[in-house]
């Protein structure tokens, strides 16, 4: 129970940017160029995933057009209602900002790897999850901006929003994304072959930009502006979040008739957020303000989702693995099959 409750490696990093930032923050003149540098990273981590992502595979996913529409609607029109309903939350219990981080938590994308992951451990569908998760993270770039925009202007939010920042975006991670895909059919092989390198840039542009959004945040006094019991019910507001969204896909892909393994994909890319596109969209969207503490609930919120997906894939697995009744039909026998040959 305990080594299930342990933050992975990469969340202690994250837990160790954060301290770093609030201790050491880097300022003036090294603050401009360290984020010159790190904006480089963004900018190769995308179009690394573009090389990645292989059309043929990602193509076959593509005919289960029903599966990506509740996918996209959990993703774009349920979080984003849920987000709205913890803004009345503030500001008693949550602070501007931290309302204003939950609401960009639920507009953001899902997530690419750990999606796929958790849908193949769990048995389903993953050619679907392959192809989801990825329109997910394309269409986010264009539908995260403009969702923001729309949301905290609707809440009143002082939180302005600069109509440049989707230009800003499309520059720094879809123009990658588009080159890397030109160049798959080339680099595609050798970067299966060298995965280290991709979670190298990967982490390594998380982890910088998380250390220059919490030095400016400290700059600007974000510990001082946050008490504990917000923090506190950002953490609640995060757990009920992902325990209303697994919910209600679940029930929602049982209601329209999904087969289990499709329900997995369901369930797997329409729960998640990206941490890899959130920190570098709230770093151009919410340029200059406190993106420190707009961070902090898609931090926490990125902890949360994998402890409660490592679970609930490992159940999953273990179903369909499970010996079938005395003459039934075993559900989603081909792909145990295919999980236990891994």
């Amino acid at each position: 129970m305990l080594s299930r409750l342990r933050p992975d490696n990469f969340t202690l990093m994250i837990v160790g940017a954060l301290i770093l930032g609030s201790v050491l923050p880097v300022q003036d003149r090294a603050a401009e160029w360290l984020s010159l540098f790190a904006n480089g990273m963004i900018a190769l981590l995308f179009f690394l995933h573009g090389a990645r992502i292989d059309r043929q595979t990602a193509l076959a996913g593509l005919v289960h057009w029903r599966l990506h529409l509740v996918v996209f609607a959990s993703t774009f029109v349920l979080f984003p209602i849920l987000g709205l309903a913890a803004g009345l939350l503030s500001p008693a219990l949550l602070t501007p900002a931290l309302a204003a981080g939950v609401l960009f938590l639920c507009v953001l994308p899902s997530t690419v790897q750990s999606s796929i992951a958790f849908t193949s451990v769990a048995g389903g569908n993953v050619p679907a999850a392959i192809c989801s998760a990825s329109a997910s993270n394309i269409l986010g770039m264009f539908i995260t901006p403009l969702l923001v925009a729309v949301l905290l202007n609707s809440q009143g939010s002082h939180h302005e929003f600069d109509w440049a920042a989707v230009g800003k975006i499309m520059a720094q991670l879809l123009l990658p994304f588009a080159l890397g895909q030109l160049l798959q059919p080339r680099l595609g092989p050798w970067l299966t072959r060298h995965k280290p390198l991709t979670m190298v840039v990967d982490r390594g542009s998380i982890l910088l930009i998380v250390y220059i959004a919490f030095s400016h945040a400290v700059a600007t006094g974000l510990w001082s502006r946050t008490p504990l019991p917000a923090l506190a019910t950002m953490l609640v507001v995060d757990l009920v979040l992902l325990a209303l969204v697994l919910a209600i896909t679940t029930a929602a892909s049982r209601l329209l008739g999904f087969s289990k393994e499709d329900e997995i994909t369901i369930v797997f890319c329409g729960s998640k957020k990206s941490l890899a596109s959130g920190v570098p969209m709230a770093n151009v969207i919410f340029a200059g303000q406190d993106v420190g503490g707009i961070l902090l609930p898609l931090m926490l919120f990125h902890q949360v989702q994998l402890m409660a997906c490592a679970a609930l894939a490992r159940r999953y697995a273990a179903r369909l693995q499970a010996p079938p009744a005395a003459g039934a039909i075993p559900v989603g026998a081909a792909p145990a099959a295919k999980l236990a040959a891994r």
